[in-house]
């Protein structure tokens, strides 16, 4: 009996050192591990106070007021209009064989055709002027307002990709139109002086006159027309594309209404009051009278040019502003 109490107290202790055994290998949650102390990192250096405020260089923002006509951003970009005269100037006769040239070959050409059509055939007076002189000088004034009045109507449309690109006041776009356009009449203009030279000096048959000194006058007056009537006609073509062709056959009508081939002082008294309400007639006329001394000048019809000149000066920039802002979706 004592061996078998022995025994049974040696198996107990056994399996309690088993027991005891098995907990520390297999349950570590009884035998915990130490744990670490974690390292604690520096607290990081307060953040240094921000830059001020950045002034930008261009903030674009919708215009508030129908008559902001943006004039401030147009002389802030004056170099890129700079830059559209160039590149007009330079791609217009660009790859062609005489280049420049074509700027004295179109009025030649034009002058002998009327020389020929209206002096010849048709015998329209000239007030006693020699032809080459007198048709020479309505068509280098004439072909100012035309060809700038036909190229500013479709701006929009011609420079559709551009302006969907990259923002820039959409108004120096036709103001380097008319400077471009100014650069080829101070070509043809360059000829005609020397016309009028050879008949003032060799023939005496001209008879200038100080209104010479509103030549200046006369051509800004031709050059604003040209960019008002543009402007609103480069908003309807946005829309109706037919305008363009439409226009292009306007101004060719227009300039029979235009003392330009003949002189005003032969029209018939019912047709004169008609011409001259066209504001056109007065500035055509005074530049005539001025380098040739015969015709009709009147400071009353040449007022009346300048106000309607700024009349649609103004219209055509107001609804120009207006419509450069959705013509994207109709172009």
């Amino acid at each position: 009996m004592p061996y078998l109490c022995s025994f049974n107290r040696c198996l107990t202790d056994l399996s309690r050192k088993c027991a005891a055994a098995f907990q520390s290998n297999f349950c570590p949650a009884a035998n915990p591990l130490p744990v670490q102390k974690a390292d604690v990192l520096p607290e990081a250096p307060p953040a240094a106070p921000g830059p001020p405020d950045e002034e930008w260089t261009e903030v674009i923002q919708p215009h508030t007021r129908l008559l902001d006509l943006g004039l401030r951003d147009v002389w802030r970009y004056r170099d890129l209009v700079l830059l559209f005269v160039r590149r007009d100037f330079v791609s217009t006769y660009k790859q062609t064989i005489l280049g420049p040239i074509w700027f004295f070959i179109q009025p030649l050409l034009t002058t002998i055709t009327y020389m020929v059509v209206f002096g010849g055939i048709a015998n329209l007076s000239t007030d006693g002027l020699p032809q080459l002189p007198f048709y020479l000088a309505g068509v280098t004034i004439w072909n100012y307002f035309a060809q700038t009045l036909t190229t500013v109507s479709t701006v929009f449309t011609t420079n559709a990709a551009i302006f969907g690109k990259v923002y820039f006041p959409r108004l120096t776009m036709p103001l380097s139109i008319v400077l471009s356009n100014l650069v080829r009449f101070g070509i043809q203009f360059a000829l005609f002086l020397l016309v009028w030279g050879y008949y003032l000096l060799g023939q005496h048959s001209l008879h200038p006159n100080l209104y010479i000194l509103l030549t200046p006058i006369l051509l800004g007056l031709m050059g604003l027309l040209g960019l008002g009537l543009g402007m609103i006609f480069s908003a309807m073509t946005t829309k109706y594309r037919d305008l363009a062709m439409l226009l292009t056959f306007g101004v060719q009508l227009l300039m029979y209404a235009t003392p330009v081939i003949y002189p005003l002082s032969r029209l018939p008294l019912k047709y004169k009051s008609f011409i001259m309400a066209n504001p056109l007639s007065a500035i055509v006329e005074t530049f005539r009278y001025a380098f040739l001394g015969s015709g009709t000048f009147s400071w009353f019809t040449l007022a009346y040019s300048t106000a309607f000149t700024l009349v649609m000066l103004l219209v055509g920039t107001v609804i120009f502003n207006k419509v450069e802002k959705s013509f994207t979706d109709t172009v």
